[in-house]
């Protein structure tokens, strides 16, 4: 216990300084009201240096490393001005103003802290989900840092999962909301996917750790918000450099202030210069510096409590200005859970013939074990749902060999001397005759030594929430957009249940970041939101590229600028509300910011304000922003629309010739 007050002052040296400081100049004023002056002197100089050293190490390493002038250089230079007025004029009260101005200015800097550990406090919690420890199968208790690839651990119910595994064995619900923002929790099962810092609830499961502890979700998480807050918008380098040209112009100006009046005979050198001092605090942009960040870091810390992570803060600007949002189709409007309908095949008299997926004939089962064979090791979403089927209907097939996939063009693997493809070639021969695609499924197609011998027909469902948000943002009038490498009529399928009027259908991955470009032109800040790694390129080409986090390929989650964690659209809505929001908390606070500054200024030239009263109405202008801008900590309020633009009105659509299984 008598070390507590020690590891206060370390935690909270801000604080520490400014209570230190108000209590030494509170303490010196009595002292000077006693007729202690000497005691009083060096209680004051003690408010000076505790309350000052901070801000003035800061402002000269800033000026002695980047050559540059800081407000909180000013500051100190206004209050030091005081004093040193103060102690020629033998006027004690002016060293006070002086004393009082680093006191505001400590306490504005506790303020300022306190309030970027809040916006910083929810990711850091992040950190105390996943246990210390795990339990192995055997009970042992081993440090999660300790934990490799393989080893088995075992999670009882009403415990928190220690890192990332696949269950082995067991049956459980988890509640992922501290992950995922999910307010249900899941049910999990033999071969699901279970996430460090979840809560397991009434079953017992086995798990096999998978990953790296250090590269378990939370991880990647909280290393990711970490570096969204470490990095600027340009917003905030535009401030930034503003404030270095700002700086200079005031230094210039306090000096002419501090000289031309006196000289020219409108004011005595006593007023002269107390007014420059004053110029010096109340011009001085504190308060437009802190217009941005805390807003910007507190809407990313609400975006991660709800399961959407912004990568930097510079998305979370964009997001709130899009005018266009490019949706993929399979795995982010729909489900994602493909399921085979029906095999279209050659009979023994070399017709056309199907059959559905639950009653295959011979033909359409030897077509689908010949898919089976290079499609059975696929993460791609049609490759899982052959292999599904293929192992339901017990089929077998021999190994393959040579298997290569190439994104957007189709996988090719050998069967002994038979070469074997699955991809979406365009029809040929007595195949360019059929109607496969009336009923809106996607088609693989299979071709045998290059020659097309059937097709797989398979289907998916809608997102329940696709069309919810597809009509919010249209409110908003934000364009929806469709880009696939689906086909055109299951696509114009899907746009027309959900009241898309604008999508385009297969489209290799160059092709989507020719549109996404296009949509650039039309309608000036585009996202595209995806999840497979052929929706890469037109992510990163997106002014805004956002991925599904559950079902998204590594490289869609890496290339994107904000992942949606539980994959559900409707946190979309969410995050350009964030957006819209913090645009405005910013505008407000620029506003309100520089209105004071001028206010400020009238009331100093014409005299009714003094050092003190400019102090706390500078200072207090920048912790009321601050304070402004941790409103973005709160629940999201509806958004607001946005005029239409651009040429969303008409129907636009597009599909070529070739392709490669829906995106």
């Amino acid at each position: 216990m008598a070390l507590r007050p020690f590891q206060i002052i370390k935690d909270r040296p801000e604080a520490t300084a400014a209570i230190a400081c108000g209590l030494l100049l509170l303490a010196g004023w009595l002292a000077w009201q006693e007729s202690f002056t000497s005691i009083g002197v060096i209680l004051v100089a003690l408010a000076y240096l505790i309350g000052g050293y901070g801000s003035a190490l800061e402002g000269l390493t800033t000026l002695w490393e980047e050559q540059e002038l800081d407000v909180d250089l000013l500051m100190i230079v206004a209050a030091l001005g005081a004093a040193g007025l103060g102690i020629w004029k033998r006027e004690y009260g002016l060293a006070i103003d002086g004393a009082v101005l680093i006191l505001i200015f400590a306490i504005s800097g506790a303020l300022e802290s306190y309030a970027m550990q809040r916006t910083a406090s929810s990711i850091e919690s992040l950190m105390s989900l996943t246990p210390a420890q795990a339990r192995l199968t055997d009970g042992t208790m081993v440090a999660i840092d300790s934990l490799k690839i393989g080893d088995r651990l075992l999670v009882k119910p009403g415990e928190m999962v220690s890192t990332d595994a696949l269950i082995r064995s067991g049956t459980s619900s988890l509640n992922q909301a501290a992950i995922t923002g999910e307010a249900l929790p899941v049910e999990k099962t033999i071969g699901d996917e279970v996430f460090g810092g979840t809560l397991n609830g009434s079953g017992a499961l086995e798990i096999e750790v998978h990953l790296a502890p250090a590269s378990s979700l939370i991880q990647r998480i909280v290393a990711l918000v970490r570096q969204a807050q470490s990095e600027n918008t340009p917003s905030q380098n535009f401030i930034e450099q503003f404030e270095r040209v700002y700086a200079k112009v005031i230094v210039i100006a306090g000096v002419a202030i501090g000289t031309l009046p006196a000289l020219l005979g409108w004011w005595d050198w006593e007023t002269t210069i107390y007014r420059a001092l004053i110029f010096l605090v109340v011009a001085s942009p504190c308060a437009v510096m802190a217009a941005i960040m805390p807003g910007l870091l507190s809407g990313i810390a609400n975006g991660a409590q709800q399961g959407i992570l912004f990568k930097n803060a510079s998305t979370l600007e964009s997001i709130g200005q899009v005018r266009a949002i490019a949706f993929d189709k399979t795995g982010t409007l729909t489900t994602g859970q493909l399921q085979v309908q029906a095999i279209w095949y050659l009979d023994e008299s070399g017709a056309i013939a199907h059959c559905p997926a639950h009653q295959l004939h011979p033909p359409a089962q030897k077509l689908l074990s010949q898919a089976a064979a290079i499609e059975h090791s696929s993460e791609h979403l049609v490759g899982r749902a052959i292999d599904q089927l293929a192992r339901q209907s017990n089929l077998s097939w021999p190994a393959a060999t040579g298997i290569t996939a190439q994104p957007g063009v189709g996988i090719t693997g050998n069967i002994g001397d038979t070469q074997i493809r699955v991809g979406k070639d365009l029809p040929q021969g007595i195949w360019s005759d059929v109607n496969l695609t009336a009923g809106g499924e996607t088609l693989a197609w299979v071709s045998v030594n290059g020659e097309l011998r059937g097709a797989i027909a398979l289907r998916d469902t809608l997102r329940s929430e696709a069309l919810a948000i597809v009509q919010h943002i249209k409110k908003l009038g934000i364009q929806p957009v469709i880009l696939t490498g689906d086909n055109s009529a299951s696509t114009a399928k899907v746009a027309s249940q959900l009241g898309i009027e604008e999508f385009y259908a297969d489209l290799l991955p160059t092709d989507k970041i020719e549109i996404v470009k296009s949509l650039q032109q039309r309608y000036g800040k585009v996202a595209m939101v995806g999840d497979g790694i052929n929706d890469a390129p037109a992510i990163a080409a997106a002014d805004v590229g956002i991925a599904m986090g559950q079902v998204g390929s590594d490289v869609a989650l890496e290339t994107a600028d904000m992942v949606l964690m539980t994959d559900a659209l409707n946190k979309l809505e969410n995050a350009i509300d964030l957006g819209r929001r913090s645009k405005r908390v910013i505008q407000q606070n620029i506003s309100f910011a520089l209105s004071l500054i001028v206010l400020l200024l009238i009331g100093n030239f014409a005299g009714v304000v003094n050092l003190p009263l400019g102090v706390l109405g500078h200072e207090g202008s920048t912790v009321l922003v601050t304070l402004s801008g941790l409103r973005l900590l709160r629940s999201p309020s509806p958004p607001t629309p946005l005029p239409n633009v651009g040429e969303g009105g008409q129907s636009r659509r597009i599909w070529r010739g070739e392709g490669h299984h829906p995106s």
